[in-house]
């Protein structure tokens, strides 16, 4: 926990550096000075809208226990369980099968899973999904992810809005047009140097506290498969607003090609799948 307090912390310094440096090449003085009100900013929208940018990227929508008692009967049962108090849900509608957790604390915490998620699985693998994704609540890995996504969301937009303030490529004391350009690449960059702060054993552990938690690494490691599969039968568009947020997902939404792999922060589903089944003691 206390980990995870002070990656946040280095994650919300660098962007601040991030934002004073762009300020200080772009404006000079003046540009530092406004800078200092973007990097205020957007610390605090990131800190503390962090669910809500993550949970917007995916056009999630609470969802109440008479559209979806099952899953309201599963999260109740391993919330109860582990002593924990219980998430917000949400339903993405996207077909693709995945799931991720957000929010800053257990207590403000929310579960989003995809409809296709809903369609796919069996009441077995779906309560595997849900565990993983409570054991990183539990784990306080929400806190560290959700910052990193609602960072990397705005980094990449900083990052396109600096080509129209850029100056000209004449301007002397800016970086010009062409500076400016390099800036909406570099942008993306930076933003998945974030999302790669992130490390991948936080997903093996959640597995593992996960498998734990419902007594039933098969389900889970049946769920993973599922969900690989899906996900390369229907995977998302790379757009900035899915790739800043990718990480949080229990498995990666894209195709595995281009920026979504060189991103991934997801350790391959193979190698999940083997240590769950390690876990249960069975052998090939």
């Amino acid at each position: 926990m206390h980990n995870n307090g002070l990656r946040t912390a280095v994650l919300l310094g660098a962007l601040s550096a991030l934002i004073l440096t762009a300020g200080a090449w772009l404006g000079g003085g003046a540009g530092v000075r406004l800078a200092v009100v973007v990097a205020l900013g957007t610390n605090a929208v990131a800190y503390f809208f962090s669910d809500r940018i993550a949970l917007s990227a995916m056009r999630a929508r609470p969802v109440s226990e008479v559209e979806q008692p099952a899953l309201y009967r599963i999260v109740r049962e391993l919330s109860t369980d582990a002593r924990q108090p219980m998430p917000r849900l949400y339903i993405s509608p996207t077909l693709q099968p995945n799931a991720f957790a957000t929010g800053r604390t257990p207590r403000r915490a929310s579960v989003c899973v995809t409809y296709g998620l809903l369609q796919m699985l069996d009441e077995r693998e779906l309560r595997g999904v849900v565990a993983h994704e409570l054991s990183h609540v539990y784990n306080r890995d929400i806190l560290i992810s959700s910052v990193a996504a609602a960072l990397a969301t705005i980094i990449t937009y900083c990052s396109y809005i600096a080509v129209f303030f850029g100056g000209s490529a004449d301007d002397e004391d800016g970086p010009g047009f062409f500076g400016a350009l390099l800036m909406m690449f570099l942008g993306p960059v930076a933003a998945g140097m974030i999302q790669m702060a992130i490390s991948r054993s936080r997903e093996y552990q959640a597995d593992e506290s996960g498998a734990l938690l419902t007594g039933d690494p098969l389900g889970l490691a049946s769920a993973l498969r599922k969900i690989e599969m899906g996900a390369r039968m229907l995977p998302l568009p790379e757009e900035s607003r899915l790739t800043s947020t990718s990480h949080l997902m229990i498995a990666n939404p894209f195709r595995g090609a281009g920026v979504g792999r060189l991103f991934s922060t997801h350790p391959s589903t193979a190698a999940r799948v083997a240590r769950l089944e390690r876990m249960a003691g069975y052998r090939r």
